[in-house]
């Protein structure tokens, strides 16, 4: 389970994160709404250790304290980003990519295993393999990130806006494979600008407001939720 609590981050005199506590169990997604600006990427970022916390946070993964472990040590302790933007080695290929992925050592020994996961999850990367990723289209450079992080053998996987910039059809394909995912006991924790298909994917969810968590609940709930539905869903506007 990804435990944060009271979480604050500051870019200079600007808070971006003020006292933010939230949960992830193992085999959950749970999705985190907020408009632009309102703290969504800082919350991934200081959970995967990317930007610096205030003193009263704390971070845990299983009981394990990760507040003050560098980025490389959270990673071990099973906890891995696919940024936004996908953050891949354009110049490396697809193998290459997926292979870096698997420098953790916790991935080591089950890095054939995991690729052949990685494989079953997105075929396409199967035909893919010793090409260049900068030459893939944007869908499949997204699977190549997630890809790359589930080679690290996480506990948690943080997913920031991973349907941007993609088709419908490949969005669509990009949730179901969330789902398969999860189904394998790895909990999500997703920022995503499609409310709509994520709420429909996930256990609960979290709104974010101004760097603060302003409510929560059921993903079931949060979809009936006239506020939600107005503010997210395109729906209720006068």
């Amino acid at each position: 389970m990804l435990e944060v609590h009271k979480l604050s981050v500051s870019y200079g005199k600007h808070a971006a994160l003020r006292d933010v506590s939230l949960r992830v169990d193992r085999g959950e997604i749970v999705v985190i709404l907020g408009a632009n600006g309102a703290g969504k990427s800082s919350l991934l970022k200081a959970c995967a250790g990317l930007v610096a916390k205030h003193e009263n946070s704390a971070v845990a993964l299983s009981g394990k304290d990760l507040t003050d472990l560098a980025a490389h040590r959270i990673v071990e302790a099973g906890l891995a980003l696919v940024p936004e933007g996908r953050g891949i080695f354009g110049d490396l290929t697809v193998r290459e990519n997926l292979e870096l992925g698997a420098f953790a050592k916790r991935a080591r020994a089950s890095e054939k295993e995991n690729l052949a996961r990685v494989i079953d999850l997105f075929p396409k990367l199967s035909e893919r393999l010793d090409q260049a990723a900068r030459t893939m289209s944007g869908g499949e450079q997204q699977m190549v990130a997630i890809g790359r992080a589930l080679m690290s053998n996480p506990d948690i996987l943080l997913l920031d806006e991973p349907s941007l910039g993609l088709s419908p059809i490949m969005t669509s394909d990009l949730f179901k494979a969330l789902t398969a995912i999860q189904k394998t006991g790895v909990g999500v924790l997703l920022v995503e600008q499609n409310a709509r298909q994520s709420l429909a994917i996930s256990d609960r969810g979290y709104l974010i407001e101004n760097g603060a968590i302003t409510g929560q609940d059921t993903a079931l709930a949060l979809q009936s939720d006239p506020a939600v539905q107005k503010a997210f869903l395109g729906l209720g506007a006068a």
